[in-house]
């Protein structure tokens, strides 16, 4: 990716052609003293990966990149930029593709085009003495031209979803465009002040889903975002349950 690349005020960029994992250097770098507003990416990884430890498969020609953040919050609060980023890159390439895109948001952090994954968020950070937030990286895939075959999960990429041909830089470019106007809202108001610019993008809002914990899995209607990023979850019978970590899963998986 190009040194050259023109990313909002307050953002600098440090280009790699192939690192084992933008986050991981973006972790390093943060835990060694990085400014906020730094952009760690790379052409290709060779141990790119998601939530959970997943593998992110890193082909050249889509977009890998990690943000360092230093928020003046808890840690429990932080949380809630995994949801803010997504928010700004769903943004970013609904302006970028073509009119009629189906694009969704998938609690808690994933872009769906056709109900197939294109996009994810991977969200590292840790707290100093008092519980807030010492730093945090916001660790971006976009597939752009090219997706794995072998997922559990549907999956797709721009190439294949109708947009122009981009590169890297250009969707990069775009998605810190937005990421800085949505971090500044969540700032000056937390989450609650994007909840209904996000809901208005998820996957499945008011319909059925299914939603993985760490050693369950529960069925019900999407009712609502709480003011926290938390999914309420009206289950069968009414009871309705409020998750804070967890995620959507796709209703034939």
């Amino acid at each position: 990716m190009s040194p050259e690349v023109r990313l909002p005020a307050g953002f600098v960029l440090q280009a790699h052609d192939q690192l084992a994992s933008t986050n991981d250097e973006a972790v390093r770098l943060a835990a060694a003293g990085a400014p906020a507003g730094l952009v760690v990416s790379a052409a290709e990884q060779s141990r790119g990966r998601g939530r959970h430890g997943r593998t992110w498969a890193s082909p050249r020609g889509n977009l890998y990149a990690s943000v360092v953040l230093r928020p003046d919050c808890a840690m429990t609060a932080a949380a809630q930029l995994s949801l803010v980023a997504g928010l700004a890159l769903g943004e970013a390439l609904a302006l970028l593709g073509p009119p009629d895109l189906d694009l969704a948001l998938k609690w808690p952090n994933d872009v769906l085009i056709g109900g197939a994954k294109t996009a994810g968020v991977l969200l590292e950070g840790t707290s100093d003495a008092e519980g807030r937030a010492a730093w945090v990286v916001i660790g971006t895939g976009v597939n752009l031209a090219s997706c794995p075959g072998d997922t559990p999960y549907p999956a797709t990429c721009l190439a294949r979803a109708g947009f122009p041909a981009l590169s890297p830089e250009t969707v990069l470019a775009a998605y810190l465009d937005a990421l800085d106007r949505w971090y500044g809202r969540w700032q000056g108001g937390g989450f609650g002040t994007i909840r209904q610019a996000w809901l208005a993008r998820a996957f499945r809002f008011g319909g059925e889903i299914r939603v993985g914990l760490e050693r369950a899995e529960l069925r019900g209607r999407f009712l609502d975002l709480t003011d926290t990023g938390s999914l309420l979850l009206e289950q069968p019978g009414g009871r309705r349950r409020e998750i804070a970590a967890g995620e959507v899963l796709d209703l034939d998986s």
